[in-house]
């Protein structure tokens, strides 16, 4: 029997003719996905690439003169033999012109859950063996968390992924305040693959055995699983105004945990004197955070009241509030809130980063030890924060903060794509895509002509996950499947595999890339040293046996998982990985950084974009994770259009909105402020609060062919602002965004995204 495995689950594959299949649910899922379906339509579509193919007016150029502009021209397909010519020759003239700093390979994405056939592995490989490249540091999810996590209390990614697991919440949680909610779309999701979708699961057990959930939120669907579920809205960006407000009026009140405060806390005292006003002369009460959140000062006793009263309460908050100015301070605050409350390390209590953002959060599963391809080392040191690659192709040799250090952007010469679409990820798009004319060349790897093949110089066709064998193995999932080839390469296309071996032979240096070693050897080499790593009593069974099966499932381990649940038994044996070894509400060190919009404690920040002083534009836009598909992923797809009207993004409208600006139900509308403007159709709700709108990202980049409309498909991120958290960690601030949206008096233009660009076929000779 055949299976394959992707982040958004694992599915049975029944075979049909030539390039027909059918994805069907996996028998122990527990809550299928249906993203997965829409590659089955996908992935022989009109989009896909089938040859290499070079931009006209780059293979043309001379002296690297542009005779048209990236994402505008029309390509020329070549061999794969001229590929490699072309793309060795020009790699190699860019390091010796420039040296090898002047090569940028973020490559930021979720190309496959395979563990072999990772875009990003075998590029950096590939690089690392020719001397390196420029590259990128943190993620688009949660950057600020990743800066910010590390000073307050030790290494991120060991509360990120060992947080409390739901059994514990199931069996001990009174309150779970969810800032963000626990959206259930995103837990659709998991890096590496998912097995079983549990999500639902634990919110249903929670909810039967008595858990009392708060949706704070200004989208009543980032947590409605019942319909009397409580919901507060709030202005989005205000999250931390109303969590200082908490932190007030609970130590006002004498409620603060002042025995867990003096044991495991450090920096209480002058986190203390900014609440109570003594630095700015404003306290941080109900009544000043009532303001800035627009919830009613009744509505914020009412959760300060619930919170003492509660045994157990759960401080859970969403990756998505790091992804807005100053998105340090959402989780520091909420640290801090959890630390007053004093049920940090305790059964079902404390503190939670993004329950059902990815399927493994506070799932019951032990981490999988795994290894991966090896990459090498890379021989340059220069690197940037993800969300800054405009800045940096704007302006090279210019000086940025980054986390106490002072660093300059490269120049950038070339740049390598695999794996990922940052048409997808990036905001302002208008601004990157003038930013993107400006290196002398842009290769990528891709299986459809999206926006960025559409913005490349050289494109070269990789085959989809369908099309090689590969095994599902993710650390942070029980399962591990082998995923078949089920269909055979469509066109010419190559694995990274395969494209990386030809290049590297251009180099002399196939061997040191392949270490002579096939896909399939490789596969099973990442099979059995994974499985040497492994627990006697976790081995993997026999490669074949294993094989003709299609997947085994990991034991789940005997005990419930708490976060911090050491450090709290015992603080002295086990201290956190911070200057003081425990939670710090004032770090000294990012006091000592003098950052003007990043001091030493959880601070609220007004930012320019911002409801409260809303005057030009008076929607705060929202751009939420996508319903069916990843990011991008799937978008030619016809599941996605689930999530769309007549294929355009839907915007959700709260109806007096809609109402004081004439607008209807399934209305045409233009979005937009004075960074672009897109065309979605209305949706009208009572389920987001008024002032607010919201397009879920991942709609191709659709510019009219006039210009006068960023995005006719209605990609959000022709809208949002790129503009980095903090000089703390720069990183991407999506969800700070206000519009304004009228009615779009024309007729709606055709929708090209999926159209491939004019391809030209000219023989060798003529080149």
């Amino acid at each position: 029997m055949k299976f394959t495995a992707a982040h958004w689950g694992t599915y049975k594959v029944s075979k049909g003719k030539e390039k027909n299949f059918k994805l069907l649910p996996f028998a122990p899922d527990k809550d299928p996905s249906d993203i997965g379906r829409g590659i089955e339509s996908a992935v022989a579509s009109s989009a896909r690439i089938h040859k290499p193919a070079i931009r006209k007016g780059w293979l043309y150029s001379t002296n690297n003169q542009k005779s048209v502009k990236r994402g505008k021209d029309e390509f020329v397909e070549v061999s794969w033999e001229e590929a490699f010519e072309l793309v060795s020759t020009e790699i190699k003239r860019v390091i010796s012109t420039y040296g090898n700093e002047s090569i940028y390979a973020g490559s930021y994405g979720w190309a496959s859950a395979g563990r072999f056939h990772h875009a990003q592995s075998h590029l950096r490989r590939f690089l690392n063996l020719i001397g390196g490249y420029t590259y990128s540091k943190n993620t688009y999810s949660y950057a600020a968390a990743e800066v910010i996590i590390p000073h307050v209390l030790g290494n991120f990614y060991n509360f990120l992924f060992d947080t409390t697991s739901w059994d514990s919440i199931v069996d001990n949680t009174s309150l779970f305040l969810a800032f963000g909610g626990v959206p259930l779309k995103n837990g659709q999701i998991n890096q590496g693959g998912v097995g079983s979708h549990n999500q639902r699961d634990y919110l249903n057990k929670a909810l039967a055995n008595g858990v009392k959930f708060i949706n704070i939120s200004p989208l009543k669907s980032d947590l409605d699983i019942v319909d009397d579920m409580e919901w507060v809205p709030l202005r989005p960006n205000s999250d931390v105004a109303l969590m200082l407000a908490l932190c007030y009026e609970i130590n006002k009140a004498g409620a603060t945990n002042r025995d867990f405060i003096n044991k495991y806390t450090v920096g209480f005292e002058k986190f203390t004197e900014y609440l109570n006003g003594n630095t700015d002369g404003v306290a941080k009460n109900a009544d000043w955070a009532s303001q800035i959140t627009g919830i009613s000062l009744e509505g914020i006793f009412e959760l300060i009241e619930k919170i003492k009263k509660s045994k157990k309460t759960m401080i859970s908050v969403s990756w998505s509030l790091t992804r807005q100015s100053h998105g340090e301070q959402p989780y520091w605050a909420a640290i801090a809130l959890a630390s007053i409350i004093g049920d940090i390390g305790k059964p079902g209590g404390g503190i939670g980063f993004g329950y059902s953002a990815m399927n493994s959060i506070g799932n019951h599963y032990e981490k999988i030890p795994a290894v991966s391809l090896p990459q090498g080392k890379n021989a340059v040191k220069n690197f940037i924060p993800v969300a800054r690659i405009s800045e940096m192709l704007e302006s090279p040799g210019t000086c940025f903060d980054y986390n106490g250090l002072k660093l300059t952007y490269p120049d950038i010469k070339l740049i390598y794509w695999a794996g990922g679409n940052p048409f997808h990820h990036h905001q302002d798009l208008n601004r990157m895509i003038k930013a993107w004319q400006l290196p002398e060349t842009i290769i990528s790897n891709e299986w459809c002509w999206n926006a960025l093949a559409k913005h490349s110089d050289i494109v070269l066709p990789v085959t989809t996950p369908l099309e090689r064998e590969d095994i599902a193995l993710a650390p942070r999932d029980p399962y591990m499947v082998f995923m078949s080839k089920v269909i055979e390469p469509v066109g010419e296309s190559k694995s990274d595999f395969e494209i990386f071996s030809g290049l590297a032979e251009k180099f002399d240096l196939k061997n040191d890339y392949t270490d002579n070693k096939t896909e399939k050897e490789w596969i099973r080499w990442i099979y059995d040293e994974s499985n040497a790593l492994q627990e006697n009593n976790h081995k993997f069974p026999d490669f074949d046996v294993f094989k003709k099966k299609g997947w085994y499932k990991n034991p789940e381990p005997l005990n419930q998982q708490i976060l911090l649940k050491q450090f709290i038994e015992s603080p002295e044996k086990n201290p956190l990985d911070t200057p003081s070894g425990k939670i710090e509400l004032f770090s000294k060190q990012i006091d000592s950084f003098q950052y003007s919009d990043c001091v030493g404690y959880p601070k609220w920040y007004e930012d320019k974009e911002y409801l409260g002083s809303a005057t030009k534009y008076k929607l705060h836009l929202l751009s939420n994770q996508p319903k069916f598909k990843l990011h991008s992923q799937l978008d030619n797809g016809e599941v996605a259009n689930g999530e769309k009207s007549d294929g355009r993004a839907i915007i959700e409208v709260n109806r007096n909105d809609a109402n004081a600006r004439d607008l209807l139900d399934k209305m045409v509308v233009k979005v937009f402020n004075d960074r672009g403007s897109c065309l979605a159709v209305i949706k009208i709700s009572e389920d987001i609060m008024q002032g607010v709108v919201n397009i879920p990202t991942g709609a191709w980049l659709d510019p009219s062919k006039s210009g006068d409309i960023s995005c006719v498909h209605g990609n959000p991120n022709v809208l949002t602002q790129d503009v980095g958290t903090s000089q703390l960690a720069q990183g991407p601030s999506a969800h700070t965004c206000l519009v304004e949206i009228e009615q779009f008096q024309e007729e709606a233009p055709k929708i090209t995204a999926f159209d491939p660009p004019e391809i030209r076929h000219i023989s060798k000779q003529k080149i």
